[in-house]
């Protein structure tokens, strides 16, 4: 097979000049087969899609090209990783099936193609809501058995970044929102943290335009200066390292446009004020992987002969790496400048799986240990969401929630008594902890003693905490717990104790329906107790018939249910249920009511006012949404409804007003507040809605929201405010959720 006539001269050297390029950027382990087997997946892909262009006018065939190079130069992966990234969109858009896949390349690259193909909506049933979801929990689900398809997902979506330009900007959104809800973190999760950096700046890129060219010009202002400031930093401690005959590598680090742009829109600083915007890295040459702690902490104390620490901030990510098997020391030392750095100390190997993540992991991975490693139990974690949520029939959309909760999220290290180790999500509780040392420990937990200290169930774990749970054989599951679990897989195992007890209950309240069913003259039928359990928003009879022996149900709601009209006994009876036990009660049209209903609402999480960039969200039978493009709400809903974005623009006018918060960090002196009242009431003549203000030593943070009819108006007043004497600070609030 060769490159077909429908590529000009041009298109077709410039073809092979990038598959030479995928060539040389193949660093792992090849021989001719191999080579060979690439080159066929190339032309067959260059054939399938000889007629297809992108947005650019190139020919389509530069995109699988580019995919594949990443997979092959920023990945280090080898032969079936290139040959799916090349013919990851053979199926999807071609008439190759995932059988010719098979046939020509095996079981393995057949299945990776297969993961990473969109669905479409002939694919599923009308119910389900989101295509994006729905295509996203089939790529989790493949990636529970192969992990090489998110790397050709990951991959497919870094090019696709790369050349969002192309896309008009509604596409822009949809795609920057995703990416920055789920590909973004799934990089981090799996170590690849420069593909990771690099999709969180070109997210902010799209979302949010100016705030991306405001902080890179601001970096650039600075880069020169505070690399030097660096180089001087650690050239005392560089030079103490090689007189003890240790080799080191010292670099000066400018952190991402996103990464120090959520530091100043998170705390409401300039870039000034952000002391991690550049970060010292320290790398020693350490050969015995015996000796990487020892050499590290060294290199910790030889910094502290010249520089203070802060030890509130020191991160030891050595002794207990992260999952993705990231490890460092993460030290704050004063400067002689008077500044604190953010200083990193790690040795080679750890920086290469720093910098290159899950094939870094591989090429270091002890084949000698029987340990699993951070990666292997979070790929285990993974495929017991997968299990739970084939089991309880979850939806796509609370799929990608729960994942998001159990996986996103930064993780933290607590103990059992006997001092064995257990990681789990930032934000877990101690029921958490509980449900995740065993499911009967959960299902009796009364409390715990953490670090000594006696803790309800609800308590949240800290890093580092000691756990003890204290349980008892009186203690039964209950439904109120659902408010206190943080994981997904405590909440299943709590719907699963809840439905063991309930059990119990099932030939005692069977007995009591039965008399109740007699006494009315009703059929004991299974249809009519099906129809009970429904209308009362229950699983399945079992819940009825607990529902019934603990006297929830009476004779007389019975016979409500059949003799009275059923929905004013139903909703008589909606305060006994609770999470995790109904289901949502069908109405006879399944339309919501129109009458009255706004054309738009103002998101209360970001509050837009006219002149802000804007978003609209729309969505069946709901008023549209409209929100800052980088609020955290929107974001999560363009991920999973990019089809319902709309364009939209809010004009400056008079007609409406709205609610904006401002900031102020003021010096603590008599008239401050005062003056702040009488500008924004008397002289701004502005409707106050609140003002809140709290000193502290010499300074006082004042919160003040006022109603305004534009960003020119609001705009104006943080001008005026700045002018007030004592004022240092004026930010607006509010933007971010």
């Amino acid at each position: 097979m060769t490159l077909p006539d429908d590529y000009t001269l041009e298109e077709k050297e410039e073809l092979n000049r990038q598959f030479e390029n995928l060539l040389q950027c193949w660093k792992s382990r090849k021989n001719d087969q191999d080579v060979e087997k690439v080159t066929e997946a190339y032309l067959l892909a260059a054939n399938a899609h000889k007629d297809a262009r992108r947005r650019s006018g190139e020919p389509y065939m530069y995109h699988p090209l580019a995919v594949a190079t990443i997979i092959a130069g920023e990945m280090g992966m080898g032969r079936t990783s290139i040959i799916c990234g090349l013919l990851h969109d053979v199926v999807e858009d071609t008439d190759y099936t995932v059988e010719d896949m098979r046939e020509r390349f095996g079981d393995k690259v057949a299945e990776i193609v297969d993961g990473v193909t969109k669905l479409t909506k002939e694919d599923f049933h009308e119910q389900a809501r989101s295509l994006q979801a729905e295509t996203f929990r089939k790529v989790i689900m493949s990636m529970s058995y192969d992990i090489r398809v998110i790397l050709v997902k990951l991959a497919d979506r870094t090019h696709n970044m790369r050349t969002l330009d192309a896309m008009p900007h509604h596409k822009q959104l949809k795609i920057a929102s995703e990416t920055a809800q789920i590909y973004a973190p799934l990089a981090y999760r799996l170590g690849l943290y420069k593909i990771k950096l690099e999709l969180d700046d070109l997210c902010l890129k799209y979302i949010n335009p100016q705030a991306y060219e405001s902080v890179e010009r601001q970096l650039a202002e600075v880069r020169e200066k505070k690399i030097k400031e660096l180089e001087d930093f650690m050239a005392p401690v560089k030079a103490d390292m090689e007189r003890m005959g240790i080799k080191v590598r010292t670099l000066a680090i400018e952190r991402n446009v996103s990464s120090v742009w959520e530091r100043m829109a998170k705390f409401g600083q300039s870039l000034d004020e952000v002391y991690d915007a550049y970060v010292a890295r320290i790398i020693i040459d350490c050969k015995n992987i015996e000796d990487e702690k020892i050499v590290c902490w060294e290199t910790f104390a030889a910094f502290t002969r010249y520089y203070y620490p802060d030890n509130k901030k020191l991160r030891d990510w050595v002794s207990f790496p992260k999952t993705n098997g990231y490890s460092s020391i993460h030290a704050v030392f004063m400067s002689k400048d008077g500044n604190w750095v953010e200083t990193q100390i790690r040795t080679e190997r750890m920086d290469q799986i720093a910098e290159n993540g899950f094939s870094a992991y591989w090429k270091y991975r002890d084949q000698n240990t029987t340990a699993e490693s951070g990666l292997d139990l979070w790929m285990k974690v993974v495929k017991d969401l997968v299990q739970q949520a084939d089991a309880n029939q979850v939806t796509a959309i609370d799929f990608i929630d729960t994942f998001r909760l159990d996986l996103f999220n930064d993780e933290i290290f607590v103990f059992t008594p006997a001092g064995d180790k257990l990681t789990m999500p930032k934000g877990s509780t101690v029921l958490d902890f509980a449900y995740a040392v065993h499911s009967d420990i959960g299902n009796h937990c009364v409390g715990a003693n953490v670090n000594k200290k006696l803790a309800r169930l609800d308590t949240e774990l800290k890093m580092g905490d000691q756990v003890d749970v204290i349980t008892s054989e009186y203690q039964v599951p209950q439904e109120k717990w659902f408010d206190f679990l943080r994981t997904s897989g405590a909440k299943s195992k709590l719907k699963n104790g809840i439905k063991e007890y309930r059990k119990s209950f099932k030939d005692q309240g069977k007995e009591t329906l039965k008399e109740y069913f007699k006494k009315l003259n009703i059929e004991f039928s299974r249809q009519n107790r099906s129809d009970l359990a429904e209308s009362l928003g229950l699983d399945n009879r079992n819940d009825l018939y607990y529902m019934v022996a603990v006297n929830k149900v009476s004779m007389q709601d019975v016979e409500d249910f059949f003799r009275k009209d059923e929905s004013s006994w139903s909703d008589n009876l909606w305060k006994y249920f609770t999470f995790g036990l109904m289901k949502p009660s069908k109405k006879k049209d399944g339309t919501k009511n129109k009458e009255n209903m706004p054309e738009y609402t103002i998101a209360t999480c970001c509050t837009p006012i006219p002149g802000d960039d804007v978003v609209a969200i729309s969505l069946p039978g709901e008023p549209m949404q409209i929100h800052h493009p980088d609020c955290p709400e929107a974001m999560k809903l363009m991920s999973r409804y990019g089809e319902n974005i709309v364009k939209a623009r809010m004009q400056f006018g008079d007609e409406f007003s709205f609610l904006a918060t401002i900031k102020i960090v003021a010096t603590n002196k008599i008239g401050f507040g005062a003056a702040l009242f009488e500008l924004v009431t008397n002289k701004e003549k502005l409707d106050m809605h609140s003002l809140e203000m709290k000193a502290e030593g010499g300074v006082v943070e004042a919160m003040v929201s006022v109603y305004v009819n534009n960003l020119k108006t609001l705009e104006n007043l943080i001008d005026k405010i700045k002018r007030i004497d004592l004022v240092q600070r004026v930010e607006r609030v509010g933007r971010r959720g």
